[in-house]
């Protein structure tokens, strides 16, 4: 018989980076064109938001570096220290957000398990997973950094090459803590299993940005903007050109961009950039194709739990046995569901860390010494007012907005029981309003303690952070089952949704209307403590009417909206 030659062999598909990347694409274009009631005036007001935030930044920006640039010798030095201080912040703010998003884009995507056992050749899946990891975690420091940028071009005129100037900097500067922490979360998942990893990772970045922050606050940079405390202009001008972090990219970022405005440039800079972003992508790469396979393996462990004691549930029953048993088990859920999730309770160590910051800048205003009224040290905490009800919006947006979106498809079962949703809401509310008012009071009562201040101002802020604290709550409760996202996979990316934007002008809104309804009043009684004017009785009692019934409204009307619709919600 005459051999017969064997069939040749198909040959295997050999998918590129961009039919990796499509699927993306087409997901995030079907996302824009879904035809939604009302999603065109979303846009519109998602795109006024970032305008006015954009103009704002340019704003005050344009003016300080104005002043800078008015001031010889040192001018162009101050600016040059102001860009590395902020790069350093986002160098740091982009190296632990890719080591968060690698986890996810690397090891617990939806997508892996085809892509893994599919022909795709491992550098193709790891310039995919770099460049979705790169985008996710960076876009946001992106957006902060253009207004930035725009105001340097346009007080030092540096004219239309200066954009091709930024963007030659900003592309390896993205990409190289991209790369940083896509490896080290590599490493990190190849000790732990991945679902474990994301606990550790969680706790350490919190930990890493706290301590950043208490580094920040006790190299006291206010100094530069006091030189008087220095011995000696020489002093002064070798602080300025101390380097900020001479192995940083930053100090890089800063010297390329600074050293073009300033009429001298450099090629350096650009070469530490661009060598580096290459080199790191290098090793990264080799990382990858030797430890991602042994990686992703151990990814598909789960972790292991332990059980709880019954000691503090017994505790918390004795506590709470005044409130029903359904509003006891209520409360119960929700502290349950917060402290599993470690990426929600781990922020809190950040928050405590950012607290102290704040009191500590509190305590180094200069508000002692000559020319320091008895008007101007009570004016002061007053304002102050304003900045804690927009400390309160963040973390009610972080923490209260997404509880009724995270109880996802488990709401059916809610929704079937005998349970009332106003219990339900209800139950919420307060497991966030209480401890964000023990923070807003303690934030309060401290700073006026450092501040001295009067029995009257004193009882005021008290007054008002508190109305303010259950104001914001009730927004953020009710504007969450307005515009809720069951769909999401990751609490972080709800406070970023459109609800969110929406929440936070609203209660920005509502903080500066409140602290203008009660300026009046507070001028009246300072003037009549400073000058011996008459008190106005009148207008006092108006303000503060006008602005507790505004804050009343503000918390039990969205929160009445939201049970509506929550009882007409079908699943």
């Amino acid at each position: 018989m005459p051999e017969v030659a064997p069939p040749a062999a198909a040959a295997l598909p050999d998918p590129s980076l961009w039919q990796l990347l499509h699927p993306k694409f087409l997901i995030a274009r079907n996302r824009v064109r879904r035809g939604e009631a009302g999603r065109g005036w979303r846009w519109i007001a998602l795109l006024g938001i970032a305008a006015v935030f954009w103009s704002l930044a340019m704003l005050v920006l344009v003016r300080l570096l104005r002043y800078f640039k008015g001031t010889p010798e040192i001018g162009a030095l101050l600016a040059g220290k102001l860009l590395g201080l902020i790069f350093v912040s986002f160098f740091a703010i982009l190296l632990l957000s890719n080591v968060i998003t690698a986890l996810s884009s690397f090891f617990l995507a939806r997508d892996l398990d085809l892509l893994v056992s599919a022909p795709v050749d491992w550098l193709e899946l790891y310039a995919a997973k770099l460049l979705e990891t790169l985008l996710h975690s960076s876009w946001m420091v992106a957006l902060m950094a253009v207004p930035i940028l725009a105001a340097y071009g346009y007080v030092y005129h540096g004219g239309v090459l200066f954009v091709l100037v930024a963007l030659a900097t900003a592309i390896p500067y993205l990409g190289i803590p991209a790369v940083l922490g896509s490896a080290i979360t590599l490493v990190l998942v190849n000790v732990f299993p991945a679902r474990r990893t994301r606990d550790i990772l969680s706790v350490v970045a919190v930990l890493s940005a706290a301590g950043l922050a208490l580094l920040f606050r006790l190299l006291r940079p206010e100094r530069l903007a006091r030189p008087e405390g220095l011995r000696s202009l020489v002093d002064f001008i070798a602080l300025l050109r101390t380097p900020t972090s001479a192995f940083l990219p930053s100090d890089w970022v800063q010297r390329a961009i600074m050293g073009y405005l300033t009429g001298e440039p450099a090629a350096l800079p650009f070469y530490l950039l661009w060598t580096t972003a290459a080199a790191l992508i290098v090793i990264g790469a080799a990382l990858h194709r030797a430890l991602y396979a042994e990686g992703f393996s151990k990814a598909q462990e789960s972790a292991h739990g332990r059980a709880r004691g019954e000691l503090l549930a017994a505790i918390g029953r004795r506590v709470f046995a005044g409130i029903g048993v359904v509003r006891r088990e209520l409360v119960f859920k929700e502290l349950r569901v917060f402290f599993r999730d470690t990426t929600q309770w781990s922020q809190l160590i950040l928050l405590a860390v950012l607290v102290v910051v704040y009191v500590f800048n509190v305590k180094y205003l200069p508000l002692r010494g000559e020319g320091i009224t008895l008007f101007l040290v009570n004016v002061v905490p007053f304002l102050n007012l304003g900045l804690s009800g927009f400390v309160l919006a963040s973390i009610a947006a972080r923490f209260i907005f997404p509880a009724v979106s995270l109880e996802g498809r488990t709401l059916w079962l809610l929704k079937s029981s005998p349970l009332p949703m106003q219990a339900l809401l209800w139950s919420k509310f307060w497991t966030g309003t209480i401890p964000l008012l023990v923070l807003a009071l303690a934030i309060v009562g401290v700073t006026d303690a450092l501040l001295e201040v009067t029995e009257l101002i004193f009882l005021v802020s008290i007054f008002s952070i508190t109305l303010l604290t259950f104001a914001v709550a009730g927004l953020a409760l009710g504007l969450g089952v307005v515009f809720p996202r069951y769909d999401t996979e990751n609490a972080a990316q709800i406070p970023t949704s459109f609800g969110g934007l929406v929440f936070m002008l609203v209660s920005v809104g509502l903080v500066g209307a409140v602290v203008m309804l009660e300026a009046r009043p507070v001028y009246t009684y300072l003037s009549a403590r400073a000058l011996g004017t008459p008190m106005e009785p009148a207008t006092m009692i108006t303000g503060f009417t006008v602005a507790a019934l505004l804050c009343l409204t503000a918390t039990f009307v969205p929160l009445y909206v939201a049970t509506r619709k929550l009882e007409r919600l079908e699943l």
